[in-house]
Order: structure tokens, then C-alpha cells, then sequence
């Protein structure tokens, strides 16, 4: 059935949000880009998340994108090796022009993460958790 899973993401500039992305520490897949299209690629699985104009993706999907300013339709979150990881990767957000919404914290007793907004709106959560930790919350 199912072979491979990959997000689509509405961004206004591929170029910006390549640069944002990369600032963070995630890489693309050259091979797979158009000018209305970029595969960065996440995790060990390297799942691709697509990030494709707001013209394309809107005649795709035919249908209005979310304004991203009012709502959210989803928060994409992704894990870090460390505390310490979660702590750079919310000071490159900030440094590459994202917007740390909720600062780096400890969360239930065994997670550490933080919540960011990208150059378009998209919200994203990272997080470190430390799973022997976990039965004791």
C-alpha cells in the first residue's frame, strides 16, 4: 500500500524558504527541484516535505491556502538529539528570520522542546525526548 509519505508545504519565495531551511540544518534534494519546487528532505528516513509556490500549490489543491497569519491547519514537529540541539536550532530559527513562539522548555518532565513559525507562517515543534524519563511523568 503505502510506499512513502511527504508533506507539501505552500511557501511565497523557494528561494528564501531553501535558505531558511538550510540555516536550520536541513538539506534538499537537488535532483527533485523545479523553479515552483524544492524537496527538503528530514530525518534519518530523509522524509521529503515539499515546498512549492503559493500558485502551484494552489492549483493543485484546488482551494484556498490557510492565512497562516489567522490560522494553522497542522504544526509539522520533528525530534533532536539533545537539549542543546533544541537550544541552536531555536537560535538559528531566530538568527534566519523564523519566530521562536514558544522559547526552549521542559515540557511534561521528559521533553525539552520549542515551537516556530517559518518565513511563510507554517508552525513547526522540536523536540528532544528523553524516553527513560517518560514513565516517571
Amino acid at each position: 500500500m503505502t510506499k512513502e509519505l511527504w508533506l507539501n508545504l505552500p511557501v511565497k519565495k523557494i528561494p528564501n524558504s531553501k535558505a531558511f531551511f538550510k540555516t536550520i540544518g536541513f538539506s534538499f534534494d537537488e535532483e527533485r527541484e523545479r523553479e515552483d519546487m524544492a524537496a527538503m528532505k528530514v530525518g534519518e528516513k530523509k522524509v521529503p516535505v515539499m515546498l512549492i509556490t503559493e500558485n502551484t500549490f494552489k492549483n493543485v489543491i484546488q482551494h484556498n491556502i490557510t492565512d497562516t497569519s489567522k490560522s494553522s491547519e497542522m504544526m509539522i514537529s520533528f525530534d533532536a538529539e539533545s537539549r542543546e540541539e533544541v537550544d541552536e536550532i531555536a537560535q538559528k530559527v531566530e538568527k534566519a528570520g523564523g519566530t521562536v513562539f514558544s522559547k526552549p522548555s521542559e515540557i511534561q518532565g521528559w521533553m525539552y522542546g520549542c515551537a516556530f513559525t517559518d518565513l511563510d507562517g507554517h508552525r513547526w515543534n522540536v523536540l528532544y525526548m528523553d524516553m527513560s524519563k517518560m514513565s516517571e511523568s
